[in-house]
């Protein structure tokens, strides 16, 4: 399966950037690929203030016309994710949705592990003041015959999570994100090739880069990783699409050379 990969400079202005999202979705489309998958905060990234006063919903008319660009050109298309009403007035959700070639809603995933880190002295994140985490539990969709796993960001960071979309069957493990430039040039790398190797599986993570409002900056290095751990695709330098070729045969070969997966005990 081929698939495109989106490096994304989101921002405040939700119109930018859905229409950016739709131009990418037809030159994913027109580049062969069946799916496109795009990072953490694809259609809004600016302050919580005015996340929080307009959040969007599932049905609502940013998302649908995702699903409507998806059935436009016939390809499915991941959301990595976008700030979706919460459980009250002062918390959103996270959450990440999957739509099929013909606009269709598969999947909804709401991010379980928020990020509440300090990576600096004058460095502090709290996603938690402003984001309810999920119900934990796996999300797994059935797409072009492949199995899909779908996490969030900070996400990567518990192992158990991607065991248990493993045992359910995942051969594809997406990490949507908008990793801060600091963790991402000590760990981005790292625990991508990590999960692949673990799971044996592919890695896909679309990445948020560059200044997106004030001082808010992001890695980039938008990935695919194959199961034996390499990187098969990553991008350099600012917004576009990189495209990877997922093949069927590389994760039966590697779960038969080293068949981890049968070993475990869970």
């Amino acid at each position: 399966m081929r698939i495109a990969v989106a490096q994304q400079t989101s921002t405040p202005d939700t119109e930018a950037n859905l229409c950016w999202m739709e131009v990418r979705i037809a030159e994913a489309a027109a580049g062969g690929a069946r799916l496109i998958a795009f990072p953490e905060n694809a259609p809004f990234m600016g302050p919580e203030a005015a996340r929080l006063a307009a959040p969007a919903s599932v049905d609502g008319p940013s998302m649908q016309r995702i699903a409507e660009a998806a059935r436009a050109h016939g390809i499915g298309v991941l959301v990595g994710s976008f700030a979706e009403a919460g459980p009250d007035a002062g918390h959103t959700y996270n959450t990440s949705l999957f739509f099929d070639d013909s606009g269709r809603l598969l999947a909804t995933y709401r991010k379980i592990h928020l990020f509440d880190v300090t990576v600096s002295a004058d460095t502090v994140y709290r996603e938690s003041a402003s984001v309810a985490a999920g119900e934990p539990a796996p999300v797994v969709v059935d797409f072009e015959g492949w199995r899909l796993g779908l996490s969030i960001c900070y996400d990567l960071r518990f192992p158990e999570l991607y065991r248990l979309l493993s045992a359910a069957g995942a051969e594809v493990l997406f990490v949507p994100a908008a990793f801060t430039v600091r963790t991402g040039m000590a760990h981005w790398h790292l625990l991508l090739r990590a999960r692949a190797v673990e799971n044996l599986a592919y890695v896909v993570a679309p990445a948020q880069v560059g200044t997106h409002f004030g001082t808010r900056e992001t890695y980039g290095h938008a990935l695919v990783v194959a199961p034996w751990g390499e990187v098969i695709a990553e991008a350099e330098g600012g917004a576009g699409l990189i495209f990877a070729e997922l093949k069927r045969e590389r994760v039966a070969a590697v779960r038969s050379q080293i068949p981890a997966l049968e070993h475990r005990r869970l």
